[in-house]
């Protein structure tokens, strides 16, 4: 795995190929992007994490919470914008299906709300975010962004597990019923996750403004002063086993999950990166042509399991999506389980009420 990871830096492509990537390119950022999970094994052995409710108290890498958020977050969304309406022009690509749009506007949406509704409407406040924590949540959005652009206009590739075993068959086609059924699925949980996410975090604002007003009118609240003055400043309060929060402490995170689980399972039947190019190669706004080969992306051990039941199931694999959803959980699954022990530590067991992080009744996850 790490000579895997050391060989795909050693062949990183031209600047103009990062910022346009070609097939090549986008199969080179997918075999690094799949090995997220590896890096996020250090996440377990340290709460650190400076940002949010564990934000440093003061660090000269400080910077403002509200516009560090935005700042790593709206690179998803500007970034795969730009693929899809500079990639065609450039390397003449056909346009981009109706379905494939559908796909992106859902995408966009959901960034809309979490790097502009939700730090600049919805949070009372934000604490500092720490300089090393925005660089590296931009690089992860930065390669998520590109990797789904790539899938969208419809770059190919060959799935090989990570051996010497033959390449994983493509996908073949499901009737108009079960593609129709497997659309209606995947939209259903990306809508439901997404309302159930937005409603966690809410209610998590709304408890902080209430909790900030009862220490206001107690005469307890000593740093209203601090922050420029936003009362609600490092104001944090633990959820009431009740609604959403009855059984687990981050909802709002297996939410999320379940978004993009529907995401990819609407992608399953919309496009492939498996399946075959409208051509063999194209002349791009330069007059060379770009390759339309079907490049090789050695598949991570965790996800050939996958490829190879949505090869059964006669469904696309979706690979981006599935990286997308594998690296989500990874990466929130340990901040979670950090953030249950700082209720913990912070409010008391009691309060805790039993409940899990993000699975039901089980204490240390």
């Amino acid at each position: 795995m790490g000579s895997a990871i050391s060989s795909c830096i050693q062949q990183l492509p031209p600047l103009d190929n990062l910022i346009h990537p070609t097939p090549e390119t986008y199969v080179l950022l997918l075999n690094i992007f799949q090995y997220f999970p590896a890096i996020s094994l250090i996440q377990w052995l340290t709460s650190f994490h400076p940002a949010g409710k564990t934000s440093l108290k003061s660090s000269l890498f400080n910077l403002p919470g509200r516009w560090a958020w935005f700042t790593m977050e709206i690179i998803s969304p500007l970034n795969l914008i730009y693929l899809l309406y500079s990639l065609p022009r450039k390397y003449s690509l056909p346009p981009l299906p109706l379905a494939n749009k559908l796909l992106a506007a859902l995408f966009i949406t959901h960034y809309i709300n979490r790097a502009i509704i939700s730090p600049f409407f919805a949070a009372p406040s934000m604490s500092p975010i720490h300089l090393g924590i925005v660089l590296s949540a931009a690089v992860f959005n930065w390669l998520n962004s590109g990797s789904l652009g790539g899938w969208l206009l419809g770059y190919r590739l060959t799935l090989v597990p990570d051996g010497n075993g033959p390449a994983i068959p493509t996908a073949g086609e499901v009737g108009y019923a079960i593609k129709t059924a497997i659309g209606i699925l995947g939209l259903s949980l990306f809508i439901l996750g997404m309302g159930c996410n937005i409603h966690s975090e809410r209610t998590l604002f709304r408890l902080r403004r209430e909790e900030a007003l009862r220490r206001w009118e107690k005469k307890s609240y000593s740093t209203f002063l601090k922050d420029g003055g936003n009362m609600y400043s490092k104001v944090y309060t633990i959820p009431p086993p009740t609604g959403l929060f009855k059984t687990i402490l981050y909802p709002h995170y297996v939410a999320e999950w379940v978004e993009w689980i529907g995401f990819a399972i609407l992608g399953s039947i919309i496009i492939t990166s498996t399946s075959p190019a409208p051509f063999t190669s194209s002349p791009n706004t330069a007059g060379t042509l770009i390759s339309m080969s079907r490049p090789e992306l050695h598949l991570a051990p965790w996800l050939i399991p996958v490829a190879k039941l949505a090869d059964w199931a006669g469904v696309g694999f979706p690979v981006p999506a599935v990286v997308f959803v594998v690296n989500a959980v990874t990466n929130m699954l340990p901040h979670a389980r950090w953030g249950r022990v700082w209720y913990v530590e912070r409010f008391g067991e009691g309060r805790v009420a039993g409940r899990g992080a993000v699975v039901p009744f089980v204490s240390w996850l």
